[in-house]
């Protein structure tokens, strides 16, 4: 990542504690820390990135701590303006609530200094105290947003949400950090398994708030839901979309030529129809977000998402959707012909009106996807003249 480090001389361990309204509990963390720092003979300093309206910033500037007041809000926004400032050969990312054990801040350290790259404190391989964690968070949220994580980036996390981290002053530098909310927990994991740094686990104790959580459950697990999906969407998007469109295809196939689709099977033809074009959509969505990946820095440009970043390209998708289009327009055409044939009288084409739908909605979904595709790689090719590099 970018950063921007003071002249003076590095300390050893920096400790960051992003900071909302936490002037009841400021206090009692930096003292642990300060503590952790005189028992152990370290050389520390203590950031408070604060973004509060009450007094936690005057009280974490009486007891020596270094207070940066970030230029926007959010968890993300406060590490990273916070990481300008550290000095330290380590950092410790911990929470300003008092709900970590800062006597700990040893066992985070022992495996930095064995030559791990980064550590995660981990909640559940140490103890939950009682009240420490809503029951929705500790045996739905975390688990799935831990499980996804590890699925889809090959990794052997325990607890992805823990805020009690640790890291060396290279691993910092070698990550990609730019989200500025919750989802910044796990971007920091992410770019850690893609950077393929030595990543250690400790146990370590999580302990009950004093003051209201400034977490929001379902919007902050969304956040991060939303940044895994956009870091890998092809796997968890794009193939399952593949598979939708080809059980979609299958059932109208072997329905449609079965020949009495007009009748008993009339419902399990309609119901490939749907998963055809949900598919085609599911697909199609999936593509845009490894671009819109691509684009903003969080993937490489590779695979098949090259072609689909190559105007030529894009052009063939323009054709492809509008040869649907004008196929189901024939389709429907040839529908309004028998009903003219028969003077306006009694039609069973159920099948044929299904299938002009199917390609019209499909040949639109293709249309509009290839616009968006070329909007979004409009400054890349410029950039880039055109060429794929």
């Amino acid at each position: 990542m970018s950063t921007s480090y003071p002249d003076s001389v590095p300390v050893t361990v920096s400790v960051i504690l992003p900071a909302l309204n936490e002037e009841r509990t400021i206090a009692a963390c930096i003292r642990k820390i300060q503590a952790v720092f005189l028992q152990n003979s370290l050389d520390g300093e203590i950031l408070v990135a604060d973004s509060s309206t009450d007094t936690t910033a005057d009280i974490a500037r009486s007891l020596g701590a270094t207070v940066i007041h970030p230029k926007k809000p959010g968890y993300g926004n406060a590490y990273l303006a916070a990481f300008r400032h550290a000095r330290g050969r380590y950092i410790i990312l911990g929470d300003a609530d008092d709900t970590y054990d800062f006597s700990e801040i040893p066992q985070l350290l022992a495996p930095l200094e064995a030559g791990a790259d980064f550590v995660v404190g981990s909640r559940f391989r140490g103890t939950i105290r009682p009240g420490a964690m809503a029951p929705l968070h500790r045996y739905i949220g975390n688990p799935l947003l831990t499980w996804m994580i590890n699925v889809i980036f090959g990794t052997e996390y325990s607890d992805t949400h823990s805020g009690f981290r640790a890291m060396t002053r290279e691993a910092l530098d070698r990550l990609t950090l730019t989200t500025g909310g919750m989802e910044f927990a796990s971007e920091m994991l992410v770019m850690a398994a893609k950077e393929q740094l030595k990543v250690a686990e400790v146990p370590i104790d999580y302990y009950p708030r004093q003051a209201p959580s400034n977490l929001h459950s379902f919007a902050d697990g969304w956040r991060h839901i939303r940044f895994v999906l956009l870091m890998k969407p092809l796997p968890f998007v794009a193939i399952p979309g593949l598979l939708l469109s080809l059980v979609g295809i299958l059932l109208m196939g072997f329905f449609y030529f079965k020949g009495n689709v007009e009748s008993s099977h009339l419902h399990v033809f309609i119901l490939g129809a749907i998963l055809l074009m949900g598919g085609l959509q599911v697909i199609l969505t999936g593509f845009l977000m490894k671009t819109y990946s691509v684009v903003h820095g969080y993937e490489n440009k590779a695979g098949i998402i090259i072609s689909l970043m190559q105007y030529h390209n894009l052009e063939k998708f323009l054709l492809l959707g509008a040869c649907l289009v004008l196929a189901g327009v024939l389709l429907g055409f040839n529908i309004i012909i028998k009903w003219f044939a028969v003077s306006f009288g009694f039609l069973s084409e159920i099948s044929t009106a299904i299938a002009a739908l199917v390609l019209i909605v499909s040949g639109i979904q293709v249309f509009l996807f290839t616009v968006f595709q070329s909007m979004m790689i409009l400054n890349e090719n410029n950039n880039h003249d055109g060429s794929d590099g």
